[in-house]
């Protein structure tokens, strides 16, 4: 496993109200993101993962639609407008990381905004730095609109040089 740069920043919660919150949630990190960047989503079914996808697709400019990749793995979504593309891979069902690797996701992280949903403890590797979203359900809300938190935490010397960004940029607009 690579182990990451730096100290990263320290652990920053948000709380987003509806899916469309979600979705500008992602627009707004995907101008913070750049080539190279490695995103690991975690939280249950339903969380709000590929919602945050469509955001983060939206803000790149990528060709659409983001859907779930949980039966395909990986999809990569072209920029149209000259950024990184978006690989954005659905590990669920994967068991090691040398399933991961059978992927070759590592192929295109250099050129691409890699965000890969349950992630954790198998992609690490791929980069070394990334940024760890966590989402969690809420009570309260109906149906999609339920609020939730998302708790975000860098690795590595990348994120700390965001850290002020991540603060500024999203911080003041949690709902």
């Amino acid at each position: 496993m690579i182990e990451p740069n730096g100290p990263g920043f320290p652990p920053a919660e948000l709380r987003i109200a509806t899916d469309g919150d979600m979705r500008d949630l992602g627009r707004r990190l995907a101008a913070l993101f750049r080539a190279g960047d490695l995103v690991i989503l975690a939280g249950p079914l339903g969380a709000g993962k590929t919602t945050l996808v469509q955001g983060i697709g939206a803000g790149l400019g990528v060709r659409g639609p983001v859907t779930s990749p949980t039966f395909v793995i990986a999809r990569i979504h072209p920029s149209l407008r000259g950024g990184p593309a978006l690989v954005h891979a659905d590990a669920y069902r994967l068991g090691s990381p040398a399933e991961v690797d059978d992927l070759d996701l590592d192929a295109d992280t250099a050129t691409s905004v890699t965000v890969v949903e349950w992630g954790g403890g198998l992609v690490e590797g791929l980069a070394q730095d990334r940024l760890d979203v966590s989402l969690t359900p809420l009570p309260g809300g109906d149906g999609d609109d339920e609020p939730r938190a998302v708790h975000l935490e860098g690795h590595g010397d990348r994120w700390a040089d965001a850290a002020p960004m991540i603060m500024k940029d999203l911080a003041p607009r949690a709902v």
